[in-house]
């Protein structure tokens, strides 16, 4: 099999980076930020595009788009359409599939409401309302005298008003830090549990072309999941939803994207981005490295097994991409050095103001020395992290804290168990997608490994986690012995609370309460020493910024909604141009160049349907507006507010967004609104479907 060379020092060489980095001004220019929903730079907005969104389209577009939980999608029509991206639903159809029935691989198309199945555990949820909440903190905090208590306070303050929101309101709430500290608010969101799979295509269409042309273009994948919300046993009928552009969008033509981009780095201090870069991003690395390898090994072991880690596999070559591409760039010295010189712009300009150099002026030289802090323990701070290595060890973990966590009052709990979030964490907790254990032990076994091979066995984790055994002996005694995959057992436990936890002999609990003791010591550590020193410090700088440069710079990208905006566009490459098209005949086209050979082949349905399909199709297209990860299933709006597309990738360029705003190749990749119809009414049987698409009911 043919093995690609990774593409970074070429695609990100310096000479780039010097160009995009020139570009990087302490204050937007161009089409620059993922902006809240409350805050967007409307003037610029005007000027360029001549366009000045109203604030009843800014709410339609805020109430239609939703959030997956690690991806966006939108409602599409008046009966509860959802629209979102393949490879974010990935995770659904790999656990509503069996030997027998592969969603994934063959896809799903339900052409009556009766063939909607149920998702087994996606909960989607919408932001319904904001609150600034910054000079309560703010109040609350200056009650301190040392960064500890005051962020002892600022915590307990949140809690008090996430309380406070959900009682009032009815509606999940969330708290939400903005520019490093800067700002708090409260989002409060709807949220939906009854989902159903409408329509999803072969993955090969989904993810066509496989990793050759992941983070490439052009790209020629039909990457779309169409789900339905049900409420009361009945199609959702939501208050607010997306058109459907049945013309898409041209050259030059503004393009918006609403949805919710994971996590940028773009207000880091340098001192935090270099702990980024010499430890955080290379540990993670190692750590996915190992999971993949494990993951290869027991797919391995056969067909079944194969399909088994398919989501698995797919997500961690995805994010081992782009982790090497950050990596890339924070260990290129020209774009360090173009960070560290915009951080010395601001600390000089403050320097030139005795009194806010007074005020703020050592702000750095703290988050500094909490780094340096960081260093000591935050290797193993990261390795404990449970979440993706095995969901029955997670469901351990949780109900092991829960079961601690609901006799303290709301405001001095662990963020995870406030009243406001313990719906959704009993949705998953109780969640019926199946669990293969054979599967979970051999990953946990890989990450138990890393573990005592990085920490050594003298490690508080590692000696509680292993108790002198070896790895593969504790994961084969934890899962071959754990009860916790029978969801009956799981509500057993959640309903009898710390006497059924503490009286539990199953293994994966006894071991999640033996481990407890040292994670808590960890994160009580993590948040008198590193925690508290950048949320408070980060907040004077977040005000230092403010003084200096007003708010026009957006902040980071925190996973909530923003919007972002930009042109369809195509850009040079080398000595060429790249379009900021592809249509069905490239398709086509690509698979036959490559004499139908994996991954380029096409399944039998798209082969046969090629007479029908109008070549000549749009199929995915280019833009400048910003997108990172997060954004997948973002809709792609025109001045209307109509859906012209579905976001799906970036090009490889576009890495640089997680830490600076950069338009000059960077490009967000999408699905064209025009495509999806096409590939529904003729390659697909799915006429009904893109009728009600194109409707807005059925």
């Amino acid at each position: 099999m043919l093995r690609r060379p990774l593409p970074y020092a070429a695609a990100l060489s310096t000479a780039c980076l010097l160009t995009l980095c020139a570009l990087c001004a302490p204050e937007a220019h161009g089409d620059e930020g993922m902006w809240t929903f409350d805050h967007l730079p409307l003037a610029q907005l005007k000027e360029r595009y001549g366009f000045e969104p109203t604030p009843d389209w800014l709410l339609h577009v805020q109430r239609s788009v939703v959030s997956t939980g690690g991806g966006t999608g939108a409602f599409v029509s008046a009966d509860g359409l959802v629209l979102t991206n393949h490879h974010v639903a990935l995770g659904q159809l790999q656990k509503m599939s069996t030997r027998e029935n592969d969603y994934v691989r063959d896809g799903f198309f339900a052409r009556t409401a009766a063939e909607e199945i149920p998702c087994p555990d996606q909960e989607l949820v919408v932001l319904w309302s904001m609150e600034n909440v910054t000079a309560r903190v703010s109040a609350a905090m200056a009650k301190g005298t040392t960064n500890e208590e005051r962020n002892r306070l600022r915590n307990a303050e949140l809690a008090r008003l996430q309380q406070a929101s959900t009682k009032t309101t009815g509606l999940m709430t969330r708290t939400v830090e903005l520019y490093q500290g800067g700002e708090y608010w409260l989002y409060r969101y709807r949220t939906y549990k009854d989902v159903r799979l409408v329509c999803a295509p072969e993955e090969r269409m989904a993810f066509y072309g496989g990793d050759w042309d992941n983070f490439e273009f052009p790209r020629h994948d039909l990457d779309f999941t169409i789900y339905r919300v049900y409420e009361n046993g009945k199609p959702l009928r939501p208050e607010h939803w997306l058109r459907w552009s049945a013309t898409g969008a041209k050259d030059g033509d503004l393009t918006m994207l609403a949805g919710h981009p994971g996590r940028t780095n773009r207000l880091r201090t340098s001192s935090q981005l270099a702990y980024e870069r010499d430890v955080e991003r290379p540990l993670r690395i190692h750590m996915q490295e190992m999971r993949l390898a494990a993951y290869q090994k027991y797919a391995g072991r056969g067909p079944e097994q194969a399909r088994q880690a398919v989501s698995a596999l797919r997500g961690l070559e995805n994010n081992l991409k782009r982790e090497r591409g950050f990596l890339a760039l924070l260990r290129d010295p020209q774009f360090f050095a173009t960070k560290q010189a915009q951080e010395a712009d601001l600390r000089a300009r403050l320097a030139a103001n005795a009194g806010l150099n007074a005020r703020y002026g050592d702000a750095w030289d703290h988050v500094a020395a909490a780094q340096a802090v960081l260093r000591e323990r935050g290797r193993s701070r990261t390795l404990r992290e449970m979440g993706r290595v095995s969901s029955l060890a997670d469901m351990a973990g949780n109900l092991v804290q829960m079961a601690a966590e609901l006799e303290k009052p709301n405001e001095k709990r662990l963020r995870d168990f406030r009243d406001s979030n313990l719906p959704s964490l009993r949705f998953r907790l109780l969640s019926r997608a199946p669990v293969v254990k054979e599967m979970e032990e051999a990953i946990f076994a890989a990450h138990l490994q890393v573990c005592l091979d990085s920490l050594g066995a003298g490690d508080a984790f590692v000696q509680a986690a292993l108790e002198g055994r070896t790895p593969a002996e504790v994961a084969r005694e934890l899962f071959a012995g754990t009860r916790l995959a029978d969801v009956a057992e799981r509500q057993r436990l959640l309903d009898g609370g710390r006497a059924a936890i503490e009286s539990s002999t199953d293994p994966l609990i006894v071991w999640a309460r033996r481990v407890d003791v040292p994670n808590r010591e960890m994160r009580r550590w993590f948040e008198d020493h590193v925690e508290s020193v950048e949320a408070v410090e980060g907040a004077r700088i977040a005000e230092a910024r403010f003084a200096v440069y007003g708010h026009r710079v957006a902040p980071d990208a925190t996973g909530t909604l923003r919007l972002s905006y930009g042109q369809r566009k195509g850009y040079p490459e080398l000595e060429t141009l790249v379009p900021s098209q592809t249509t069905f005949y490239g398709l086509y086209d690509r698979a036959a160049s490559f004499d139908h050979q994996p991954p380029f082949d096409l399944p039998r349905r798209v082969l046969d349907a090629e007479p029908r399909v109008k070549l000549s199709t749009p199929l995915n297209f280019v833009n400048t507006t910003e997108s990172v990860g997060g954004s997948s299933g973002s809709p792609v709006l025109d001045r209307k507010g109509e859906l012209v597309g579905l976001t799906f990738d970036g090009n490889i360029h576009s890495f640089l967004w997680t830490f600076i705003s950069a338009e000059a190749k960077s490009r967000s990749v999408a699905v064209d609104s025009r495509a999806i119809l096409e590939a529904l009414r003729n390659i697909y049987g799915m006429g009904a479907l893109a009728d009600e698409l194109e409707r807005g009911d059925r």
